[in-house]
């Protein structure tokens, strides 16, 4: 007999996508594919660069230097919308998201299996750094692991902040989606800004609510910040491509 359900690993989970503001159509279509119910509360908004024409040059500049690291995927589409992606430098990337990223911009990248800054400074390439020109393209803040050790290794940094994370604005829809929150939900975490932004802008209730579902996180970095937030029941993924991250949400 035909089972519709083949096929469907979230069976009406509700998963709660807290990527920014604007980015998780893709992620919302796969949930709903997987017959999940996507709840959206963005935990950031991205806004581009202050003066598009100063980064620009930057940019153009650093693409002829000999190193390119790019944190993140919004690092590398605010980037491409600045200047084409064309270099012949080596390029690194903190994670295969953001080589993927790269890659539909015709930039081929290394990526660390471990998926964070940490996993990218044990790459070959980012050992000896004496002398060459390395961008450290991304965003302001962060917790300043690459900034730093980027340095120490002898490189001559130059940093595009090419976005701004800034809180994102969340409304009444918001709340009351947390309201009916079940506690069989799946909230998908991979940013610890985005878990600090949500914690100080939601009402205590809501709060509570988001917290007594199960966090679905990236990293054992983002477990220890969700469990100091108040989560209490937490599912590591095996990283934060989406395929993990929705794979980890589907565990009963």
């Amino acid at each position: 007999m035909h089972d519709p359900e083949t096929g469907k690993p979230l069976r009406g989970r509700v998963v709660v996508i807290t990527r920014p503001a604007g980015t998780a159509a893709a992620l919302a279509r796969r949930v709903r594919t997987s017959g999940g119910v996507p709840c959206l509360l963005p935990g950031l908004s991205l806004r581009g660069a202050a003066d598009d024409a100063a980064m620009r040059a930057q940019l153009r500049a650093a693409l002829a230097g000999d190193v390119l690291v790019f944190t993140s995927p919004a690092a590398v589409r605010f980037a491409a919308a600045l200047a084409p992606l064309r270099t012949r430098s080596t390029v690194l990337a903190v994670g295969q998201g953001t080589a993927q990223a790269l890659r539909r911009h015709g930039v081929e990248a290394q990526a660390p299996s471990r998926q964070d800054s940490e996993g990218l400074l044990d790459l070959p390439a980012a050992q000896n750094l004496r002398g060459q020109h390395v961008a450290l393209i991304g965003a302001p803040g962060g917790r300043g692991v690459l900034r730093a050790q980027l340095a120490a290794r002898g490189a001559q940094l130059r940093e595009l902040q090419v976005y701004r994370r800034v809180p994102p604005r969340l409304d009444r829809r918001h709340l009351d989606a947390l309201q009916a929150l079940p506690r069989s939900a799946r909230v998908l975490l991979s940013s610890a800004e985005a878990l600090q932004n949500l914690a100080g802008l939601l009402p205590a209730p809501a709060w509570a609510r988001l917290c007594a579902a199960v966090a679905v996180v990236s990293s054992e970095r983002l477990a220890q910040a969700a469990r100091a937030a108040g989560f209490t029941r937490i599912v590591q993924a095996e990283s934060a491509l989406a395929a993990h991250m929705l794979a980890a949400a589907s565990r009963r």
